[in-house]
């Protein structure tokens, strides 16, 4: 047994033991570590819940009908959004209860591909999500005519449907022993296994998620360009400054571990590594580079965050609290330029 310190999720540093594989921190850093997934869980739930109601009622609107497909994006996106924090939040919170002993709740050993299914899961279908987006904005600018002919609600809930099911079977491919989900620092949660060239197909199911990762963020940059180029003739801009919002929020959450990922597969080094580490080098060595343990950690919480900021970004980037936001600017605009009598 040694001692380390541990960067808590709550943002502090906390001294902890490693023991048997089991990372066992003090009762005043539980209960920071604690805190911070619990506050994020609660506000995805508000934030996601809230975004659905809207779109709902914004859906079932009669003037909003040639942005249906759009709701309905952001409905889909909303949903999964929500069902990943219900579903991956509560065995976070667990596993900081445990102590950060994850066997105590895992004896099986099946929650730790459970919860690798959902982070990849949840996390491409928000990547392909902003893409179908910016995809269906710029064909709705670029396009009326075109798009309001084919552009249907069916047709829209058949693309979402199809972008589902390959997300997941591509999820599932660990499962069938394509790959591997294994615990990553500090031991609260599971993922791909990166650096791992012994188990067949891992390098494969990693690189291949990380490239889908960034060739889908790479769709909506190109699309966004060209959305954002027409917007000023065609349409509301209501639905592209959101899409811009969703935008900017994916590629700040995402790209760190998206590139991080690769790195670490071309170096071949684990996020696991850093389990054996001292607290005072931080770092894991590879081949010629280095992990920072600590910055792979706020690499996945950032990633993490993608599901509390989306419905957020919706409900902010909302046509009446813009318009109220430019009228707050404008008066303060105006006077701060009026001359005030002598």
């Amino acid at each position: 047994m040694r001692f380390y310190a541990a960067h808590s999720v709550g943002g502090g540093w906390c001294i902890g033991t490693l023991h048997e594989g089991n990372i066992t921190k003090n009762s005043s850093c539980r209960s920071v570590s604690v805190g911070f997934p619990i506050a994020m869980m609660v506000t995805g739930m508000v934030g996601n819940s809230l975004a659905l109601i809207l779109v709902y009622i914004s859906y079932r609107k009669k003037e909003n009908q040639r942005k249906r497909s759009f709701l309905l994006c952001i409905g889909s996106l909303a949903l999964t959004d929500l069902f990943g924090q219900l579903l991956t939040s509560p065995i976070v919170i667990s596993v900081y209860r445990a102590d950060l002993k994850w066997d105590r709740i895992d004896s099986s050993g099946y929650l730790c591909p459970f919860f690798g299914v959902c982070m990849t899961t949840f996390g491409l279908y928000a990547l392909f999500m902003a893409s179908a987006m910016a995809i269906e904005r710029a064909t709705a600018i670029t396009n009326p005519h075109w798009y309001s002919n084919h552009m249907k609600t069916s047709v829209t809930k058949q693309a979402l449907t199809v972008i589902w099911c390959l997300v997941l079977l591509f999820a599932l491919l660990p499962i069938v022993g394509v790959g591997k989900y294994t615990r990553q620092w500090p031991g609260t949660w599971c993922f791909i296994s990166a650096g791992d060239r012994e188990v067949p197909g891992n390098m494969f199911f990693a690189i291949t998620f990380a490239a889908l990762g960034i060739f889908s963020l790479l769709v909506t940059l190109s699309f966004r360009h060209v959305t954002v180029l027409k917007t000023v003739e065609r349409l509301t801009t209501e639905t592209v400054i959101q899409l811009l919002g969703i935008m900017c929020v994916l590629l700040i959450c995402w790209s760190p571990l998206l590139v991080l990922m690769l790195r670490m597969i071309s170096t071949q080094t684990s996020s696991h590594e850093c389990n054996s580490i001292s607290g005072k080098t931080n770092l894991v060595p590879g081949r010629g580079n280095h992990l920072n343990c600590n910055f792979f950690l706020t690499a996945i919480r950032l990633a993490s965050l993608n599901q509390i900021l989306d419905p957020w970004v919706y409900l902010l980037l909302r046509e009446i609290l813009l318009r109220k936001f430019c009228a707050i600017q404008k008066i303060k605009w105006l006077d701060h330029f009026t001359l005030k009598p002598m």
